[in-house]
């Protein structure tokens, strides 16, 4: 368990951070990016929760706390000798994003069939969810992003890619199943 007993470090004040590993890299370095935006779409689910109830507040949970070991995957540079590091680094698995499958399926096959895209809104909890979608977006393109200069858990990214996947159709569960999703009409206001 990690304990915190010092909130501020100042080791930072100079523009740099720590990795989980102890290498020291500048604030805006791509992991630190990656990294960053997956806890911003977390904070973005913490939002979505407070709209939540029941099952989907449940799935809600599970998903802030992959994305905390999704953080601590990223965060640590996989190296070549894992096992010599003080402690087994934490690592995003494939059945994580199997779940994330499973629950896809089953909420898609609730929705109504869509005709046209979907507009970001409707109930609080969708407009949050979509929310979710679009950050987990851009947490995935600056993973893609690093994982294009450095070795990346290749779970991570699937994680990633499904996780808005997950979020789109939470979101039309939020809109009545679909029934009240708000949809675009192409040249509408022309």
């Amino acid at each position: 368990m990690v304990v915190l007993n010092k909130i501020y470090t100042r080791s930072g004040d100079g523009g740099e951070t720590a990795l989980g590993n102890g290498t020291r890299v500048a604030k805006y370095d791509a992991r630190v990016t990656a990294y960053g935006t997956v806890d911003e779409t977390n904070a973005c689910f913490g939002l979505a929760r407070l709209h939540a109830e029941d099952d989907m507040a449940t799935a809600i949970s599970r998903i802030q706390n992959d994305l905390f070991d999704l953080g601590a995957d990223l965060c640590r540079p996989e190296m070549e000798k894992d096992g010599e590091a003080e402690y087994t680094p934490l690592r995003m698995t494939n059945a994580q994003t199997t779940r994330l499958e499973t629950e896809i399926d089953a909420m898609n096959e609730a929705l109504e069939p869509l005709r046209s895209f979907v507009l970001p809104g409707g109930t609080a909890l969708a407009a949050h969810l979509h929310l979710c979608r679009t950050v987990s977006r851009r947490a995935e393109r600056l993973t893609m992003e690093l994982a294009a200069r450095e070795a990346v858990n290749p779970a991570a990214l699937h994680y990633l890619n499904r996780l808005s996947d997950w979020c789109f159709c939470a979101a039309r569960i939020a809109n009545d199943d679909g029934r009240a999703d708000i949809l675009w009409q192409p040249g509408a206001n022309r």
